[in-house]
């Protein structure tokens, strides 16, 4: 796993030495800034996606513990950096991942980086947990897995879903969400709702169905005024929701 991280510390030797710590030592650590203050800090934290920063404790004009504050809500973890041992209490109450003394020693580092891993690699397996393969059934509802997190949606606000190879498109009212997985997935775990595969290609919500024109396969029109043809192998499953 990689890490992106910046480094936050007023002494210039410092921050040296902990990037070339870094380097050495910790190569799955990607240093992209460096702040001197907490302003400039702020600016590279709400510029960038970050997974960790070191943050010395004591800076001109203010301190981590106000950084953190001005930050707010933050997806990243911290280790804090300082030669005074006694904002220890005060590190772990402001959600520090660890606590590394100056000077630092290599063995420390190398737990602290290898700590903030296994929080972040927790994180993740649970975040595909919820986004897996078998999507998760809440309540009438299913999460969507995104590339920033996922979404999730109201079964019955479901109105049809399409296929598109190995992706499927979601429709809801007159907006649609493309998913890459594949029909056959949603119609797994759509399965204990009344969604029927009328197609090879579409599965729809009946009770959004409000008409059925006949023909050998026949077609369904929806509440949205979208038409889908109804495959003549699949007709009879369809029509028996409305027995």
């Amino acid at each position: 796993m990689q890490l992106q991280t910046i480094i936050v510390e007023d002494e210039e030797i410092s921050r040296e030495i902990l990037k070339k710590y870094l380097a050495k030592y910790c190569p799955n650590v990607h240093v992209i800034g460096e702040a001197s203050n907490i302003d400039d800090a702020l600016i590279l934290i709400r510029n960038n996606e970050l997974d960790l920063v070191f943050l010395d404790v004591e800076m001109p004009f203010g301190n981590a513990f106000d950084l953190l504050e001005k930050v707010g809500d933050r997806s990243f973890e911290t280790i804090f950096v300082t030669a005074y041992d006694h904002y220890a209490i005060e590190a772990l109450n402001s959600h520090a991942s660890y606590y590394l003394l100056k000077p630092i020693s290599i063995d420390e580092l190398i737990k602290a980086v290898d700590h903030v891993i296994a929080v972040k690699s927790k994180e993740e397996r649970l975040e595909e947990n919820v986004t897996a393969t078998n999507i998760e059934m809440i309540n009438g509802k299913i999460t969507i897995p995104q590339q920033d997190g996922f979404q999730v949606l109201n079964v019955a606000e479901i109105i049809y879903c399409k296929a598109d190879d190995n992706y499927t498109e979601i429709y809801i009212n007159n907006s649609k969400i493309v998913v890459s997985k594949t029909l056959k997935h949603f119609e797994d775990i759509l399965e204990k709702y009344p969604f029927a595969r009328v197609h090879k290609s579409f599965l729809v919500n009946v009770n959004e169905v409000v008409k059925y024109k006949k023909g050998k396969g026949g077609s369904v029109v929806l509440s949205n005024g979208k038409e889908v043809m109804v495959s003549s192998t699949k007709k009879a499953n369809l029509l028996s929701y409305f027995k």
